[in-house]
């Protein structure tokens, strides 16, 4: 059984509580008049609750680090939370289907990333890695809720600003680091940072097949294993890209294998690890592939 498949077993306690609060948090958002906003993930609920700022309330689906928000089904509260709120932000691209389906058919605003993505010619559905599409969700988040709370529209309109220049910082990371390294190759246990690795100019040598295998939470082929081991212990790569939310016994095992290579292991997650924010999180992924590939 996969790690994130356990985790899940494990915390389904959990769920019962956070969807309690839910319903609390919700109620009191009526209250307070202000627009609401409910997010798929914690990472589009924190970019939200940053242009928000006190002008409106924002809400996560899923903020449990252990979560796949793939295979999450939402609870009626849940559901109903999608439903009824004001603004919905997700990511789309088939990446978080519970909220596609809850919102589909809806007559209220919503913003989806992978359809705001500036590169329509890249379909990998992790655009919270794109920092281009990330700026591009946060100007439409914060006109939206220009829309919805009028008065307030300035101030949004100012933390979304704010909240970009701390994205090219983000930019300027990966741009350093394809300039000073171009095409330093890698593995990814998943394309998960098919983004940021993108921006950094760097060359992801992973087998396709391999990928898919471990997306799709199935065994890659043996012949698969061998050839993404063989770039690890033969030095064809300079570092793993980890995905430490969607980790089983052959991703650990490469792990592993990068480790007693002398490779550095540039470990990355789907969700906001505990006490960052989307800017410190990313910032951190950035510095952490330089660090790893000088």
């Amino acid at each position: 059984m996969k790690t994130s498949t356990a985790k899940r077993l494990v915390g389904a306690a959990a769920g019962v509580v956070a969807a309690l609060s839910l319903v609390a948090c919700g109620d009191d958002a009526k209250a307070s008049g202000k627009p609401t906003v409910v997010a798929s993930t914690n990472v589009w609920g924190d970019i939200a609750a940053t242009i928000a700022g006190p002008d409106a309330t924002v809400e996560s689906i899923i903020s449990d680090p252990s979560a796949d928000p793939h295979s999450h089904e939402t609870s009626a509260v849940e559901s109903a939370k999608l439903r009824d709120a004001d603004l919905v932000v997700y990511n789309g691209g088939g990446y978080d289907e519970f909220a596609e389906k809850a919102v589909a058919g809806r007559d209220k605003r919503t913003v989806d990333a992978f359809e705001a993505r500036p590169d329509k010619s890249d379909s990998n559905e992790h655009v919270f890695y794109d920092m281009g599409t990330v700026a591009a969700v946060a100007d439409r988040i914060a006109g939206s809720l220009g829309e919805l709370a009028p008065a307030a529209a300035s101030g949004f309109t100012e933390r979304a600003a704010a909240f970009k220049t701390g994205l090219a910082g983000i930019t300027a990371t990966a741009g350093k680091l394809a300039a000073e390294h171009p095409k330093t190759p890698v593995v990814q246990t998943e394309p998960l940072a098919h983004y940021l690795l993108r921006a950094a100019g760097v060359e992801d040598r992973t087998p396709h097949e391999f990928q898919e295998a471990i997306e799709q939470e199935t065994d890659p082929a043996p012949a698969t294993v061998a050839a993404t081991r063989e770039l690890l212990t033969g030095k064809q790569v300079r570092a793993l890209v980890y995905n430490v939310q969607t980790q089983d016994k052959i991703t650990k095992d490469l792990r592993a294998v990068a480790q007693s290579s002398g490779l550095p292991v540039v470990e990355v997650s789907e969700t906001l690890p505990a006490g960052a924010d989307f800017l410190q999180w990313q910032t951190s992924n950035a510095e952490a592939l330089s660090a790893a590939l000088r």
